[in-house]
């Protein structure tokens, strides 16, 4: 906003003052060895939200893994303080407290505040106020999982009164050494910490703490603990962080710094950074540290949606893809995170959870997982992550063909292992799809838990001709043997329609063509894996302004089928995973130009994307319009990768 850029340029201006007179040359908005560049993407999401307001809140700040989230407030509904935290988890979702933090002067306890600006920035929330006794600016970093440092300037050396503003419900204040302690009866609690000479005071389930100071900033640890003997761990490490706190946000600032170097070039319009800067946020803001039966940290689809707080397969496999760029350490443990749960007999299951008791194990997930490893190797060259997944990878393969082979041929299909149609829909990943409209289950002889559709699909395969050459690549590498099935150079011709010019399903019992076009058909040119000629044949109907060649391309099917639905889940809008695979296909393929085109008009009329808008689970193929889940890590790992193969 206007506001917040000028008061950005008016805190720069401050610290510049300071630097001049301290003999430091350097004149940044944070760190004082460098120039952020975190702090040329203001506001990047909107994300104000003033609990107890009536709509509804679609998105939190949180960062480090954290399991805690805050909010700006609204202006129209200020409170001088971040709004939050928030319990993120997918079993207990609820506002610790409105505010568990408001700041003001303590002599003047009527004050009203009047907002001047408020900015989220990559890693950073920023909010300025002023009264008619002063301005008071506050900053929120992420310090690591469980702590958020909250930083407090007043343009004048008076004495500060903070408190909490509305806990949430069941929750029990009290006051213990510099600390104010809120306790949920789940075991979660929040804990203010201030540094010791503040005056700290247990009110009414409230606390209030005055802070007399001539210097700037005041440091303020907010934490969010799953128990108390993690509180009990945690409070111990707070007053090294508040007596030296320039420690930890160096930290802070080198991380998010590592993040947008890694991902950002020098050849993009300012306004496709953005973009590539709000799917890095949202990848991280996704990100939860170890918890519960999720035994290590991994990127959840979206914090902003309940039922999507936990790990599934595919998405995994996605985010570790989209992330080995940036951050590959969070890339291998998401991996890591799934394998935990891997079968005895190789399987993968779809989701895993806080609470393993809802974990899902009827079906896998399309199989990426090679590829994400693969990512990861070519960023890191780490030889040590592809000897230690190796194994597990090499029976995840096999599995396939052991399990969702029904006859043999070669060439697998989905399934699950409760025999429903369901799950095997499921475990396609495009639970609707209308490929899936007429299939029915068999039983395949692979043991009780072997259950397949009576249709082979194109993209299953040509997912495998992928992982296989890739395992072999890895196999290579590690000197070992690959001792698996090796069907890929059969997958295209097998899956490819002369009649039609296109790829698609086939039924078991006969080999016939499920003839419906849709978004399964960009996989073999995404994997490599189809001859230059099919692709040629292939391009009139990709270039379809009725069918493929949308305002938004590459829809799930296309869009001139009767059965076609602008709202249908995976019958119609755009999931960018699948729109990225069509134009990574073309691209394979030599279509440079044409590819580069569909990928500006992905990011010239999604809607919000160069805006403050989320980035959402999927997307209207006619207009562009936001669908289902905001805050959507797949849908951020592929548009980081549209970005990154723009133009080459």
């Amino acid at each position: 906003s206007e506001m917040c850029i000028r008061d950005r340029h008016k805190f720069i201006h401050i610290i510049c003052i300071t630097l001049l007179v301290t003999g430091i040359t350097a004149c940044t908005p944070g760190n004082k060895n460098t120039a952020e560049k975190r702090y040329t993407f203001n506001n990047i999401l909107d994300i104000a939200y003033t609990p107890d307001t009536l709509h509804r809140c679609y998105g939190w700040f949180t960062d480090a893994g954290s399991w805690m989230g805050f909010t700006l407030p609204e202006k129209e509904n200020w409170v001088n303080g971040f709004c939050g935290p928030f319990s993120l988890d997918m079993f207990r979702r609820q506002w610790m407290a409105q505010s568990a933090v408001t700041v003001g002067f303590s002599q003047k306890v009527s004050d009203t505040f009047v907002p001047d600006s408020t900015c989220y920035y990559p890693g950073e929330l920023y909010m300025s106020a002023h009264s008619g006794n002063g301005t008071i600016t506050q900053r929120l970093n992420f310090v690591n999982a469980s702590t958020a440092l909250l930083r407090i300037e007043a343009d004048k050396a008076e004495e500060l009164m903070l408190t909490g503003s509305q806990w949430g419900k069941n929750i029990t204040v009290s006051v213990e050494q510099n600390s104010a302690i809120a306790r949920h009866p789940s075991g979660e609690s929040v804990t203010v910490t201030f540094p010791p000479d503040v005056k700290l005071t247990g009110t009414d389930n409230n606390y209030t703490a005055l802070i007399h100071t001539s210097k700037y900033p005041v440091n303020v640890a907010i934490s969010f603990f799953t128990s108390e003997k993690e509180m009990t761990v945690g409070l111990q490490n707070l007053p090294n962080l508040l007596n030296n706190p320039e420690k930890a946000l160096q930290a802070n600032a080198e991380r998010w710094e590592g993040y947008l170097t890694k991902i950002l070039r020098t050849d993009m319009k300012p306004e496709y950074d953005r973009i590539a800067v709000k799917a890095v946020t949202t990848l991280i803001s996704n990100w939860r540290t170890h918890r519960g039966g999720l035994l290590h940290e991994g990127i959840v689809p979206s914090h902003a949606v309940g039922y999507f707080v936990g790990f599934w397969a595919w998405d995994t496999w996605r985010f570790s893809a989209g992330t080995a760029k940036f951050d590959p350490e969070l890339a291998k443990n998401n991996i890591r995170a799934m394998f935990d749960y891997q079968q005895p007999d190789g399987m993968v299951i779809d989701c895993i959870y806080t609470d393993p008791s809802e974990n899902n194990a009827r079906d896998s997930k399309p199989p990426l997982v090679c590829w994400a490893v693969d990512e990861i190797f070519t960023h890191t060259g780490d030889t040590a992550f592809v000897s230690e997944m190796y194994p597990q990878l090499l029976a995840y393969y096999k599995w396939w063909y052991q399990k969702r082979d029904h006859n043999h041929n070669g060439m697998c299909e989905y399934g699950a292992t409760d025999g429903t149609l369901e799950a095997a829909a499921w475990e396609s990943g495009m639970d609707n799809a209308i490929r899936f409209d007429d299939a029915m289950m068999l039983k395949n002889d692979g043991g009780e838990d072997a259950w397949s559709m009576d249709q082979e699909s194109v993209d299953l395969n040509a997912y495998l001709a992928l992982e296989c050459k890739l395992l072999k690549k890895f196999s290579g590498l590690l000197n070992v043997s690959f001792d698996a099935p090796d069907y890929s150079n059969k997958v295209a011709d097998y899956f490819f329609d002369p009649k039609l010019n296109f790829f698609f399903d086939r039924r078991l019992k006969d080999g016939s063509f499920i003839e419906e076009p849709g978004c399964e058909a960009y996989t073999p040119l995404w994997t490599q894996i189809a001859t230059q000629e099919q692709v040629d044949k292939m391009l009139p109907m990709l270039q379809d302004t009725a069918k493929f060649s949308t305002y938004i391309p590459f829809p799930t099917i296309a869009a001139d089928n009767p059965k076609y639905n602008p709202r249908g889940y995976w019958r119609g809008p755009i999931w960018l995973d699948q729109t990225y695979f069509a134009i990574r296909g073309l691209r394979n393929y030599g279509y440079h130009k044409l590819a580069d085109e569909y990928t500006l008009q992905v990011f010239d009329r999604l809607n919000g994307l160069k805006e403050g808008a989320p980035i959402h689970e999927n997307y209207g193929t006619h207009t562009g319009e936001r669908l289902k889940a905001p805050h959507f890590s797949w849908s951020s790992s592929h548009l980081l990768m549209m970005y990154d193969d723009y133009g080459k």
